[in-house]
């Protein structure tokens, strides 16, 4: 057999340890490059995280829109609806004298003569005409500063009606008279339509007149009809005009034609026979509604 060259065992152990130095040296070398590669990739990541916000940062200013979003809301469904206006309050004081209070707190007086119940400062009067029982405006004494008092000179100019809008209330003049004690050019009616849209007819001393048919079309909720049958048209002609006018309550009123005593008479409204009747008693009041 061939002879093969062999190294003696002290130099192995020798070549060993020079390779183990090398290894550890180049270890060491390398390892400042790896340290540098590492930071690199470390400074890499900061920048990024630096231009991207983190979820932590964003969601303030998310919950601050949602919460504006959400009190706006509230604030919307907080504010009410606006309310419904309510009916007026009719007081019935016997003969054609009435009050009436609005939704608004405003007075109106109709034909001031009868009852008692004048105590509530006025804020309207209304005069259908200048005989007595109608035109006691001296009764009224409390009056507010802009108290405005509307009669048959001002209701009717050169021939017309006359519509008064006074914001609580629409005052439209309407005729009356026709018999001969009540001149069509100066006597007066009124339809009041309130807030709520309901209305009230009074027709003053009247008979039966062109223009009651074409109130029906007004739809008018309560109607008041005259029926002395003395000065004015009786029960039977107030019911044929209650007929006409087509309210959804007919009211008779002036049924006596006496200036003392009670100005009322149970008796005699109850042979009222128009359709939709309803009774009211002086000092009774009642809901415009």
């Amino acid at each position: 057999m061939p002879e093969t060259d062999t190294a003696p065992a002290w130099q192995e152990e020798e070549d060993g340890k020079m390779k183990r130095i090398g290894m550890f040296l180049i270890s060491a070398g390398l390892l400042p490059l790896f340290f540098l590669a590492g930071c690199s990739q470390m400074g890499q990541t900061d920048q990024k995280q630096d231009r991207i916000p983190s979820r932590q940062e964003e969601d303030p200013l998310i919950t601050e829109n949602d919460m504006e979003k959400t009190m706006g809301a509230a604030d919307s469904e907080a504010k009410e609806e606006p309310m419904e206006p309510e009916p007026a309050i009719l007081l019935y004081q016997g003969q054609a004298s009435i009050r009436i209070v609005t939704d608004e707190g405003k007075v109106i007086y109709i034909d001031p003569y009868a009852g008692d119940s004048y105590d509530l400062p006025a804020d309207l009067i209304l005069v259908t005409h200048s005989h007595f029982d109608h035109s006691q405006t001296e009764k009224v004494e409390y009056r507010n500063e802009d108290c405005r008092i509307i009669t048959q000179k001002e209701a009717v100019l050169n021939g017309k009606h006359q519509n008064f809008d006074l914001g609580y209330v629409m005052v439209e003049a309407v005729e009356a008279g026709y018999n001969p004690l009540h001149d069509v050019n100066e006597c007066v009616g009124y339809v009041l339509t309130f807030s709520n849209g309901k209305s009230v007819y009074v027709t003053g001393d009247t008979s039966t007149t062109k223009q009651m048919p074409l109130l029906r079309e007004k739809e008018i909720d309560f109607a008041f009809f005259c029926c002395d049958g003395v000065y004015n048209m009786g029960l039977e002609e107030a019911s044929e005009c209650a007929e006409m006018v087509g309210a959804k309550h007919n009211i008779p009123y002036h049924m006596t034609a006496t200036t003392d005593g009670r100005h009322f008479d149970r008796e005699l409204v109850e042979q009222f026979e128009a359709k939709n009747r309803l009774i009211v008693e002086d000092g009774e009041e009642i809901l415009v509604e």
